[in-house]
């Protein structure tokens, strides 16, 4: 079993782009979704931009790898509300190779597939709770999400009700906002072919784009901004900011003078999201189809997500939620990797599993320019996605997944905000 670090893959993407200006319009911090949208935009607006990154790659939480010959993605992987995800939109004009994700997974119980009873009571309580947390959500009062789950209804399957909600949102249901909860719009998804951190690499090419440039200091004590960068300076009209926000909270970039408390207040405000992937190459396994989710029951090991046949592939995502991936606190990567054994065995006998190899683990929460998949909102501050949307003085605008009221945690999001945050800057500077 080989299961490779993510800096010694094979990442897709251009690793050469046009050298920006010392002395652009706008200075956009980042090279990831949020990032790639607001340059697209800025450019598209007229306006000069120099996009810095801290990393030898675009894409940030989207990144492809090839494994075995065959492009994988290690992060995002969902695109997520193709009705309002701008990256779908874009995808289908470019005549990008989109397709629909299937609504019908898998359950499997006792290593063997559920009834039909059994698969309309599984989906009558997943149901039940979301109409409980949407009509609970309508209230005054801020809870925790998982306080809105009915006592009753969700019969045998309440455990699991949990557990998908608490992956999706990055933490267990009794740490998220309630009335940030039902804002994340999970319908219509779709995934691309050749893997997400591709598609993204591809709509950054042209732009001019420094890598390995991390950001140390932002300066806007005078006229716009200077930013200080592992590869000197840069000064700016204006900056917009899409570093992940568990990166500003480590302190890794400095605002001089100190940004103002309601904005200091509302980056502080989030909490860590987690969801990993242990890529699975599993030629033998038994699920047939492309795309699909496979629930698992009927032993104590109830894996968080299991997606199957990728693309139609023998390749297969056994994601980690926030409980489960402290194995990799525990032991690293191949701590993940035989725990995944464990589980699966358990399901489907070791014999099931021979020939089950595990190439590659995600660790976002260890990446130094992640440090976690997304982030969440704790209850009682559903207000602070809002708040950091404000500028600073005019001068500074934040971007990001977690920024974004309807699409938080998804590379669509980011890039949604990149191009609201683009929009609000032209229409400053051209104002001036």
């Amino acid at each position: 079993m080989t299961i490779d670090p993510l800096n010694s893959l094979s990442i897709l993407g251009p690793r050469a782009f046009p050298e920006p200006s010392r002395e652009p319009d706008v200075v956009v911090l980042g090279a990831g979704a949020a990032g790639i949208g607001a340059a697209r935009r800025l450019l598209a607006r007229g306006l000069t931009v120099a996009v810095i990154e801290a990393r030898p790659r675009v894409g940030g939480r989207a990144v492809t790898a090839m494994l075995r010959g065959r492009a994988i993605d290690l992060g995002a992987h969902w695109l997520h509300a193709g009705p309002i995800n701008p990256l779908v939109r874009l995808g289908l004009e470019r005549g990008e190779v989109l397709r629909k994700a299937p609504v019908k997974g898998h359950l499997v119980i006792g290593g063997r597939l559920a009834s039909p009873a059994e698969r309309d009571a599984f989906d009558r309580a997943f149901d039940a709770a979301d109409r409980a947390m949407t009509r609970a959500a309508r209230g005054p009062e801020d809870l925790a999400a998982g306080r809105a789950l009915p006592v009753a209804g969700l019969g045998p399957y309440a455990d699991r009700v949990r557990g998908v909600h608490g992956l999706v949102s990055g933490r267990p249901l009794d740490a998220v906002s309630l009335h940030d909860f039902p804002s994340m719009e999970y319908a219509d998804n779709w995934f691309i072919a050749g893997g997400y951190g591709a598609y993204l690499a591809r709509l950054a090419a042209g732009l001019p784009i420094r890598l390995g440039a991390p950001a140390t200091r932002l300066d806007w004590s005078g006229e716009g901004v200077t930013i200080e960068t592992a590869a000197g300076s840069l000064r700016a009209r204006a900056a917009v900011v899409t570093a992940p926000v568990r990166v500003l909270q480590a302190g890794r970039l400095a605002f001089v003078p100190a940004l103002p408390a309601d904005t200091a207040e509302a980056i502080a405000g989030f909490e860590r999201g987690t969801y990993e992937h242990v890529v699975l190459h599993w030629p033998g396994a038994p699920f047939r189809g492309a795309d699909r989710l496979a629930t698992l029951l009927g032993t104590r090991h109830r894996p968080p997500g299991l997606l199957t046949r990728i693309e139609g592939s023998p390749f297969h995502y056994f994601e980690l939620d926030e409980p489960a991936a402290d194995v990799l606190e525990r032991g690293g990567p191949r701590a993940a990797a035989a725990y995944v054994r464990t589980v699966l065995a358990a399901h489907f006998g070791h014999r099931a599993i021979h020939g089950l190899a595990v190439p590659a683990v995600s660790d976002w929460r260890h990446d130094p320019w992640s440090l976690g998949s997304w982030v969440t909102v704790p209850p009682g501050r559903a207000s602070i996605r809002t708040a950091l949307r404000r500028p600073v003085a005019e001068r500074i605008w934040f971007a990001g997944e977690a920024l974004s009221q309807e699409q938080w945690g998804t590379a669509g999001g980011a890039y949604a905000e990149g191009e609201r945050a683009a929009d609000e800057v032209a229409a400053r500077l051209k104002a001036k």
